[in-house]
């Protein structure tokens, strides 16, 4: 059945988007700042190279493995929850439909009315109307840890790259601030196109990322000249 136009609403990309961003970000700013420790610490142009590719090898099965963790963890505590949800609605389907009538007079609804809508819907999917009421449980926001890594990984070694490239051609004497100031310019454009995508403002965005993107490289520089080799 058609019912005209749907809204899209910024919410519905918060799971992907917040994975790939992430992803992405710290390709960039841990690639990078690992590149001007190392060259800071005047290791050879070989050697930043080796320790950028290892840093891109390193990160992206980090992020995948620790979003898989996580993202599975919440996907297991939904389905716990889903599971018990389905043994009270079949001992206490009664108590259940008071419950989700409940709910909705919490909301504003005018008590008969919550009582027909919860029945409607408990008649239409019972689980899933208590799911998304009771649990906050959708099909937009499920937890699914094989996306999640997948997306982590691919964007953090794309936002990598970007850095490892830069090093690859650039001379080494001008390496220190072309890579920093190309990676800074990549956090800035990730920040603002992450930003509009999630309905935030653009220039905030840019601004934010590319301040704490700064500072890290910062300090990451000054240990690397601090403990770097003596030439």
């Amino acid at each position: 059945m058609h019912y005209g136009n749907m809204e899209r609403h910024h919410t519905d990309r918060v799971g992907w988007l917040r994975a790939t961003v992430l992803g992405a970000n710290d390709g960039i700013l841990s690639t990078s700042s690992l590149v001007l420790g190392v060259a800071a610490a005047h290791g050879t142009h070989s050697s930043i190279l080796i320790a950028g590719t290892a840093g891109l090898v390193a990160g992206a099965m980090s992020m995948a493995a620790g979003e898989y963790v996580s993202v599975h963890s919440q996907a297991d505590t939904e389905k716990a929850e889903l599971a018990l949800e389905l043994t009270e609605l079949k001992t206490d389907n009664k108590g259940e439909h008071k419950e989700l009538a409940a709910i909705y007079v919490a909301r504003g609804l005018d008590p008969t009315l919550a009582k027909e809508v919860a029945q409607q819907l408990m008649a239409h999917d019972a689980l899933g109307a208590h799911a998304r009421d009771e649990l906050g449980i959708s099909d937009n926001f499920r937890a699914r840890p094989i996306q999640a890594a997948l997306a982590s990984a691919a964007s953090f070694a794309i936002g990598a790259v970007m850095p490892l490239i830069v090093t690859a051609i650039v001379p080494e004497r001008t390496l220190i601030p072309i890579v920093a100031g190309s990676s800074l310019a990549l956090l800035a454009l990730l920040g603002a196109l992450s930003a509009r995508a999630g309905g935030a403002g653009m220039m905030v965005g840019a601004m934010r990322v590319t301040f704490w993107g700064g500072l890290a490289m910062a300090f990451t520089a000054i240990i690397g000249r601090l403990f770097g080799a003596v030439v």
